[in-house]
């Protein structure tokens, strides 16, 4: 009988809380795919208690959101699904609050935080750092929007191995994309923010490339759109693959329309081992912008206007060929 009182007390004592609990229904679960299968095509929240996880998920139905218990206390470390991510968005929507993902690598080089390849989708107080690419949008979604607020982006992108780089968001051609109150820094290739839709707003976000290496532009915008690019904070680094400009403006094509596009009240400075000029906007669109009340450092031009040159036949069929093929390859990534 010794042994009966520790054996009834194991018995009252509660059980570990699952790490995966369903609001709506209190249901709690061992994994996060247990959780969204649960969900199915309903509207719901799944709360995740504190704790590194190296779960991933696939949501193909349902609108739901991933919400840390405490911000940035979930950790999703280097879990993939489908060779892509750690959350493979294709739901009726999804909202992602206080979660951080980190050490995310694949074998096409885009392992990212979140694939979305259908939307709407908005992301707050969230932390992508030390991977390949922290958000990247697949498929063309002309219906949804994309908002991403108050987030930090550390140590992402890449562009090596003979692969297309990686970036620290990038989306296709959603209807619209927000980026706001958010944070980019330590660029490891590619671009801070690579965009394909034809509506833009960055307000009110810190592009730290001071210790960025072989990046690009801060925002390219590389099929044109219109929109605000406004109140933020630009330092461009010394070590860069492209130092022309800090935002791109239809440098692949001009698919979407860019006139009117407002560019105002940014502040941009260089390293001060950045001995090269440079340009806040390089603009390939030949369309007017607004361009004013932008504090600007000494070697930076407020605006270059790029030519566009007439093109061969031959040059215009590669350059048609090619635009199908980086559009087909974002299909097939979705």
């Amino acid at each position: 009988m010794r042994f009966a009182v520790p054996f009834l007390l194991a018995l009252a004592s509660p059980l570990p809380a699952a790490p995966f609990t369903v609001e709506e229904t209190g249901a709690g679960f061992a994994t996060l795919a247990g959780a969204v299968a649960a969900v199915g095509d309903r509207t719901a929240t799944i709360r995740i208690a504190p704790g590194r996880y190296g779960d991933c998920v696939v949501q193909i139905a349902g609108r739901i959101t991933y919400r840390a218990e405490r911000p940035l206390t979930a950790i999703f470390d280097g879990g993939i699904c489908e060779g892509k991510a750690v959350l493979v968005l294709r739901g009726r929507g999804a909202v992602v609050d206080g979660l951080v993902f980190r050490n995310l690598r694949v074998a096409d080089g885009n392992g990212a935080g979140i694939r979305i390849e259908r939307g709407p989708l908005s992301v707050a107080n969230s932390l992508f750092r030390d991977s390949e690419e922290g958000i990247l949008g697949g498929g063309d979604d002309p219906a949804s929007d994309i908002v991403i607020d108050r987030s930090t982006f550390i140590g992402l992108g890449r562009c090596d191995r003979g692969l297309a780089c990686a970036h620290s968001i990038y989306l296709s051609a959603f209807r619209s994309v927000t980026v706001r109150r958010s944070r980019f820094e330590q660029g490891q290739g590619g671009h801070y923010v690579k965009s394909r839709s034809p509506r833009i707003l960055i307000a009110d976000c810190s592009f730290d490339d001071s210790q960025g290496r072989a990046t690009n532009y801060m925002i390219d915008l590389p099929e044109g759109a219109v929109g605000r690019i406004e109140r933020n904070i630009f330092v461009q680094g010394a070590d860069k693959d492209n130092h022309a400009a800090l935002i791109a403006v239809a440098a692949e094509s001009r698919r979407n329309p860019s006139a009117g596009l407002e560019v105002v009240r940014n502040r941009a400075q260089q390293v001060s081992s950045a001995a090269w000029p440079t340009s806040l906007i390089a603009d390939w669109s030949g369309s007017p912008k607004a361009v004013e009340g932008n504090m600007l450092g000494g070697r930076i031009d407020p605006y270059l206007a790029i030519k566009p040159e007439t093109p061969s036949f031959t040059a215009r069929v590669k350059r048609r060929l090619y635009g199908y093929a980086i559009r087909f390859r974002d299909w097939l990534a979705g």
